[in-house]
């Protein structure tokens, strides 16, 4: 049987990747296995990264980043792992290709925005296109003063639109299905900050160069930019299976050094909160990545 890996990590954002080159540059056995389907890939370009003026793409900047990990000897495969067992050593991961017995794992498996109801190439070009947005703390300030959707309802919805509001003066809050969900308290916020209510059912029916335009129960409305507020769904799926602790929002639970509640496993990046900042996560898997060489020393001398 083969020698063991060190660390198996799951994900390949900007979390797992930051880890990984952490963990190869300590000299440790490791393997990143992504299923590709994350979505940093998908940030057409993101003006809130340090250290790129003129911007970056989640596809090149990840790109970048996996080419550094090989640099240093981490082994990247595509795969999407179904499960994760402990063992006398440490645990089993298992994907379509293969399995793998290895000391210590690292979930980076973040989460998945629930999109809007539109045709799926039709979104995927408008989010190309800047038409739809997901992150306002990312690029809100790419939206100042131009005439902003927000698809939500509830708490989340309102948050979200007033949050924008420090943008632009131009926001309107559509429901997705019926009429909008809010509490007296949240329409006097709304009506304070001058944001128009629209009820649904809402649903983006075309888009162009510059626009996008979403039909709801009151007509159709044209946006320069859409953010659904919809929320998300984190992949804790694996963490589940080893019987982890969750968070009350439903994230994996994690000590102040990205430890699970199971030893041996970590977590990092929006799978742990859902933060939705690229350096969040770079700056969670450089502290898991730490505490995971650190761990390991103790039960296996790291010597030269």
């Amino acid at each position: 049987m083969a020698e063991p890996l060190d660390c198996l990590i799951v994900g390949g954002g900007p979390a797992g990747l930051t880890a990984a080159i952490y963990l190869a540059r300590f000299h440790l056995n490791i393997l990143v296995v992504d299923d590709g389907k994350g979505r940093a890939e998908s940030i057409p370009c993101t003006h809130n990264h340090a250290g790129y003026p003129e911007g970056i793409s989640g596809k090149e900047l990840v790109r970048l980043m996996r080419e550094q990990a090989q640099r240093y000897g981490a082994r990247i495969e595509r795969d999407y792992v179904t499960r994760l067992d402990q063992t006398e050593n440490g645990f089993c991961a298992t994907w379509g290709s293969g399995s793998v017995e290895t000391k210590a794992v690292l979930l980076a498996t973040g989460v998945k925005n629930r999109r809007p109801p539109m045709d799926e190439e039709l979104h995927d070009e408008a989010l190309q296109r800047g038409l739809i947005r997901y992150c306002p703390i990312c690029d809100g300030f790419e939206v100042t003063d131009k005439n902003v959707g927000v698809i939500g309802s509830d708490s989340r919805g309102v948050a979200e639109a007033i949050f924008l509001r420090s943008y632009t003066p131009h926001v309107t809050l559509i429901a997705p299905d019926t009429a909008l969900k809010v509490t007296e308290e949240d329409k006097s916020r709304l009506k304070d900050a001058g944001i128009e209510c629209v009820d649904g059912p809402a649903q983006t029916v075309a888009i162009s160069d510059r626009c996008i335009v979403v039909d709801t129960a009151e007509g159709h409305y044209t946006f320069d930019s859409v953010y659904p507020a919809l929320g998300s769904d984190t992949h804790t799926q694996l963490a589940e299976q080893l019987g982890a602790r969750l968070s009350e929002q439903g994230c994996i639970g994690v000590d102040a050094r990205q430890r699970t509640s199971v030893p041996g496993l970590y977590a990092a990046g929006d799978v742990v909160i859902g933060l939705d900042q690229i350096s969040h996560a770079m700056g969670e898997g450089g502290v898991a990545a730490t505490t995971i060489r650190n761990d390991l020393a103790k039960e296996w001398p790291l010597l030269r």
